[in-house]
């Protein structure tokens, strides 16, 4: 097996072993209680909120993709990432959908390297808002589990770790800054760093991406907080913020199947700090992951007219028919016999520009033959031409 498949194999796993210790700690009525606390209503809003995050979601592709050169209407980019969320819920690992969302526009655009990494900018411009936003209410907002955090944060191995990063940066930033002809690694790097100035930090791009980013992180809080209703937290909102801003940072973990594993397991340790209780943790954050794969259900509609038999056999604009398509005959079938009384019926076929009989060489008498290329020939010789 190659390396990717192992690492896909252990992120599963990975995922897979924090639900079952979750279960195994706080039992299996937890995820029960959660889902029997959701009504209509409830679905209903999830729907409402979905459409705003994905339409805004949608928007920031756009301009990302835009900003890279690449064409992308808005109303294909709603569809697109319908599916892309679909997609990523349904199964493991939670990036599948972006992947096939990326490659699938590189393809139709004819540039496959930008259209994934507009896609993977798109992506990380989203979490560089969800980190930014977190850091400013964890140290803003007093929360019981802002010491536990800021002791991890401020741990030797985390600072050194920091630091090491920034000095690598620093090192690659300097070398390409120095050497001209690099190498192809450095090439790569560098069309990295260019694309990204262009697609985010250009002047007509990062207002409409910061401001896209900052709506789709109130859906996702707006959601997260109406699960921790439904699953029964009484706690004002501006205390539970902290809590959903965690889970939401523990999301982007590559650990989880289909979203869940690292979301259910920081939301139950969060709350349990906050003296809210680690089943009411987990009770919210498998709220939030069942409202998250409704508000995700109209992909699965993108995903089936996309691949529907009908939607293949459609006539193209100019009326014909795609390749492979065969369309029966309205004439009824006839048997060898009745074609052939037929032809003989009509008699030998006439030439369609001067209306003389045709007839094989063979049927030809050869007197017949040669008076007509001694005629040709007194022709020729009265016109003077060489015969």
């Amino acid at each position: 097996m190659k390396r990717s498949g192992w690492v896909a194999w252990l992120r599963l796993l990975a995922g897979l072993g924090i639900l079952v210790a979750l279960v195994w700690h706080l039992g299996s009525q937890t995820f029960l209680a959660g889902l029997r606390r959701i009504d209509s209503a409830t679905l209903l809003a999830a729907l409402g909120i979905g459409v705003l995050t994905t339409v805004c979601s949608a928007w920031r592709w756009c301009l990302v993709a835009r900003g890279l050169g690449l064409r992308l209407p808005l109303g294909r980019a709603v569809a697109d990432y319908y599916r892309a969320l679909f997609l990523n819920a349904a199964l493991p690992g939670g990036v599948l959908g972006d992947v096939h969302r990326a490659v699938h526009h590189g393809r139709s655009s004819g540039d496959l390297g930008r259209g994934v990494r507009a896609v993977a900018l798109e992506r990380t411009a989203g979490q560089v808002v969800l980190l930014v936003t977190g850091a400013v209410v964890l140290l803003v907002r007093p929360s019981p589990v802002l010491a536990p955090v800021t002791r991890f944060l401020a741990s030797p191995a985390v600072a050194l770790s920091v630091a090491a990063a920034g000095l690598l940066v620093l090192a690659v930033a300097v070398r390409l800054r120095r050497r001209r002809g690099a190498s192809r690694g450095e090439r790569a790097l560098r069309t990295v760093v260019a694309e990204a100035r262009q697609g985010l930090l250009a002047r007509g791009v990062w207002p409409g991406v910061a401001l896209s980013s900052a709506a789709v992180l109130a859906g996702y809080l707006g959601m997260f907080v109406l699960a921790a209703r439904v699953a029964g937290a009484t706690a004002p909102t501006a205390e539970l913020v902290p809590l959903v801003v965690l889970a939401l940072l523990a999301m982007a973990l590559p650990l989880n199947v289909g979203g869940w594993g690292p979301r259910e397991g920081v939301a139950a340790w969060a709350f349990g700090a906050a003296g809210l209780g680690a089943a009411q943790g987990l009770t919210t954050a498998v709220i939030y992951g069942v409202l998250a794969f409704v508000a995700s259900l109209p992909g699965a509609v993108v995903l089936l007219a996309r691949v529907s038999p009908l939607s293949a056999a459609r006539p193209t604009a100019s009326g014909a028919v795609p390749l492979g398509i065969r369309i029966p005959s309205k004439e009824p079938r006839r048997s060898g016999a009745e074609r052939q009384a037929e032809r003989q019926a009509e008699g030998p076929p006439l030439a369609a520009a001067t209306g003389v009989i045709r007839q094989r060489a063979a049927d030809v008498p050869p007197a017949v033959t040669g008076g007509v290329r001694s005629q040709a020939s007194q022709a020729t010789a009265a016109r003077g031409d060489t015969p």
